[in-house]
């Protein structure tokens, strides 16, 4: 009896025993669980705000860019403000070029200036000076002898034939050379230019020669040798010359006097200029 109590006791702890682990057990897997879930969570949130703050990244960056784009485009509306380009006649200058006419118009002769009632005659006087700086000054004592002028950024050069030829001869004179180096340079500093010589005589008979029947082979033949001069000693390259005669039928005024003839008989120098070329012509030559 006493026996039975004993292993009844011993039952019962063992049973109590194994109820309380089971127990603990059971509160372990809970809060494992628990533990699971919450650091499942924890990884879905901590994608969420990964993704976030790469979502926050690209906008700083976008907003950086937007930013930086409109600084750089305040920078070209400056830009496109200051070379917008107007029309004004029969030529389209920008602000900037405006600018620089003015500097350049400070430079010209003033009384002159009164007198340009265009932008093309404004134009006229700084080419016309800017070109005829650095001339000798004997070569320009008579302005008649150089006459420069602009039709729609062709620049034409207009030289009394007593500055480059003897009377009724083809043979460049010594004293063209400073003015035909300055028309070389001028032309050897842009590879588009291009450049037509014309020969102008007056209605005169020409003495016939070997080469000269008329005032036909007259102008051709000086014109090509103010084109030789360009190419054999000033270097400049033949591709961008043209050679024309005109013989005595485009007169600027009637050939009845001896100075309407004196005019008359001349060379002209064309230049075709790009607008570009052509507005750096205003430039300050120095």
């Amino acid at each position: 009896m006493k026996k039975f109590a004993v292993l009844s006791v011993l039952s019962l702890a063992i049973l109590t025993a194994s109820c309380v682990s089971k127990k603990k057990y059971v509160e372990l897997e809970s809060q494992y669980n628990e533990t699971v879930s919450t650091l499942s969570k924890s990884q879905l949130e901590n994608e969420r705000l990964e993704s976030r703050l790469s979502d926050i990244d690209e906008k700083v960056d976008t907003y950086y860019n937007r930013i930086q784009s409109l600084s750089d485009s305040n920078t070209s509306l400056e830009q496109i403000s200051r070379s917008r380009y107007q029309k004004m006649g029969n030529v389209v200058l920008s602000e900037n070029d405006r600018d620089k006419m003015k500097a350049a118009l400070a430079r010209v002769d003033q009384n002159k200036l009164r007198n340009a009632k265009t932008l093309q005659d404004s134009m006229n006087l700084i080419v016309s000076h800017n070109l005829k700086a650095g001339l000798s000054e004997d070569m320009m004592t008579n302005n008649d002898d150089i006459d420069i002028t602009i039709d729609e950024t062709v620049v034409m050069i207009t030289i009394s034939d007593k500055m480059l030829f003897n009377s009724g001869s083809y043979k460049i004179s010594s004293k063209a050379n400073p003015l035909l180096e300055k028309l070389a340079a001028l032309i050897n500093s842009e590879p588009a230019l291009e450049v037509m010589v014309e020969g102008h005589t007056d209605s005169q008979t020409v003495k016939k020669g070997a080469s000269i029947k008329d005032n036909w082979d007259l102008s051709v033949e000086r014109s090509t040798a103010v084109i030789r001069k360009l190419q054999d000693v000033y270097n400049v390259a033949p591709e961008k010359l043209i050679a024309a005669g005109r013989s005595s039928y485009q007169p600027l005024t009637e050939n009845e006097t001896k100075e309407g003839r004196s005019k008359n008989r001349r060379t002209r120098i064309v230049i075709l200029p790009n607008l570009d070329k052509f507005l750096a012509l205003l430039a300050d030559k120095g």
